[in-house]
């Protein structure tokens, strides 16, 4: 009797285990960090995962590193801000149904002292020039990420192939490369929705803005499953559906910090 007792605890435990964890519908997705280092996903999340009783398990890396990986099956959607990238990643096959989700813009910050004089140029290219004729300390993501691939644009267009000790590439994401900015008072350039989040951890300020160049959006893309048949569409699709529909576009419309809004929603209809 007692063994037999001991037989259904094991088969009890068991099935609690199995039916909260290995049997948990779970949909993954790679991100680029600004969505993770803003906080924007805790907001974003929770919802649709309630809503559709789910996990999403989040892999956030540079933009070029979560379209590598949808590229390879191992998510299901992918939720990024390089447009020439993503339109290469559906182009190939490898990614259906994208969908514009929301905006906001890249920024050039640096120091108070401000070394170079870029403040108030309405030339991201120029700031860049002048930051290189300086030599003034600049940290690049230097992670094939979408602020990472727009810098480098920023350079192409200036006709300079950044080098020397003045130019830092970290190969990290946005919030560690803005405390790295900070600690060696170098200039660096950013998405405003991670910067709003760390303005008040950084000495940083902002000194260029608004550019057209500077147009910062993100787009959400399906996983091809005639490519990657492992992948769960249907949920991705959902996710798709959700972010880009009235509650998830709502809900990036009043996500704030500080009073500041991060994002924009910019779905169409």
């Amino acid at each position: 009797m007692k063994n037999f007792s001991r037989f259904v605890c094991v088969v009890v435990m068991l099935f609690a285990f199995s039916s909260k964890g290995l049997c948990e519908t779970r949909l993954r997705m790679s991100t680029t960090t600004s969505t993770e280092n803003s906080g924007l996903l805790k907001a974003l999340l929770p919802p649709f995962e309630k809503e559709n009783n789910l996990k999403v398990d989040v892999i956030s890396v540079g933009t070029g590193k979560a379209l590598k990986l949808g590229e390879n099956g191992d998510v299901d959607v992918v939720l990024v801000h390089s447009r020439p990238a993503e339109d290469k990643f559906v182009s190939e096959g490898f990614g259906v149904d994208r969908r514009d989700v929301m905006y906001n813009d890249f920024i050039i910050i640096g120091p108070k002292n401000d070394p170079a004089k870029i403040k108030d140029l309405k030339s991201a290219t120029e700031a860049f020039k002048k930051i290189a004729e300086a030599k003034a300390p600049f940290v690049s993501r230097g992670d094939d990420s979408g602020t990472n691939m727009k810098e480098k644009a920023i350079w192409k267009s200036a006709g300079i192939m950044p080098k020397g000790p003045w130019y830092i590439e970290a190969g990290k994401g946005m919030g560690a490369v803005l405390q790295m900015a900070n600690e060696k008072d170098a200039y660096t350039l950013t998405d405003r929705g991670t910067f709003i989040s760390y303005e008040n951890k950084v000495g940083l300020v902002i000194l260029v803005h608004g550019d057209k160049s500077l147009f910062n959006p993100y787009g959400v893309i399906a996983v091809n499953p005639k490519k990657r048949p492992n992948v769960q569409y249907a949920l991705a699709k959902k996710f798709i559906d959700f972010i880009t529909g009235p509650e998830g576009q709502k809900i990036i419309a009043d996500y704030k910090l500080n009073g500041k809004q991060l994002f924009f929603p910019d779905a169409k209809k």
